[in-house]
């Protein structure tokens, strides 16, 4: 297993976060060495100036948190991230379309999205808490399909966040392949961290990240 520390994306994405919060979030990420930040994406440009001398990489969120834009702002959003500094973008799937058994459209949005970032990691947000059992299987077929590097659970900002049963479906999809799994939203405590790595679950979204290496228990949303 890698060290802890390797799993975490430092997270910080709520609608109130300053100039000073984000630069704060960049200080913690080099002192614990996370493996990213993510930020929403007005804020990429300023993370990589403050990680540019650490090897801390940056996430940007696109179409955050609804999933509900238009594909060509996805894809503008993203190539606007890219050119500020971002290395890993965590876009948000279409949640309607898939819902609404639209499959072609949610697998395009995404492919659309990752075409323009060939050479960078992909996740894919599904907000598992708005899905049942056969969407978060079929929704993680489609993001495979689509070349996504990882499918992600959450956003954090839904009716609910990661749970080992949504983890394991999405597992049980992704292991015939080399897509990876992001668990994020209320993972907030060291021995839940572990319980996601223990499952195989390469990465974590957590705005959680100094409690939970410190073995401290977080009330933190994300």
């Amino acid at each position: 297993m890698k060290p802890l520390n390797e799993y975490i994306d430092h997270t910080l994405l709520k609608p109130t976060a300053t100039i000073d919060d984000i630069m704060q979030l960049c200080n913690e990420a080099k002192q614990y060495n996370f493996f990213s930040v993510c930020v929403n994406s007005c804020y990429v440009k300023l993370a990589k100036e403050q990680l540019q001398d650490s090897n801390v990489k940056v996430c940007s969120v696109i179409g955050f948190p609804l999933g509900a834009m238009s594909t060509e702002t996805k894809v503008f959003e993203t190539k606007k991230a890219l050119q500020d500094g971002a290395d890993e973008i965590d876009m948000v799937i279409n949640i309607g379309f898939l819902k609404g058994k639209d499959f072609d459209a949610v697998w395009k949005d995404i492919e659309a999205v990752k075409q323009v970032m060939p050479n960078n990691i992909l996740k894919v947000i599904l907000e598992t808490c708005y899905l049942e059992d056969i969407e978060i299987i079929k929704a993680s077929e489609l993001a495979i399909q689509s070349n996504a590097d990882f499918i992600k659970t959450s956003t954090g900002f839904g009716t609910g966040g990661a749970t080992l049963h949504d983890v394991k479906l999405m597992k049980s999809v992704a292991e015939c392949c080399s897509t990876k799994i992001k668990a994020s939203g209320g993972i907030r405590n060291y021995e839940t961290a572990m319980e996601y790595i223990n499952l195989g679950v390469e990465r974590l979204g957590v705005s959680s990240g100094i409690a939970i290496m410190n073995g401290e228990n977080s009330n933190t949303d994300y």
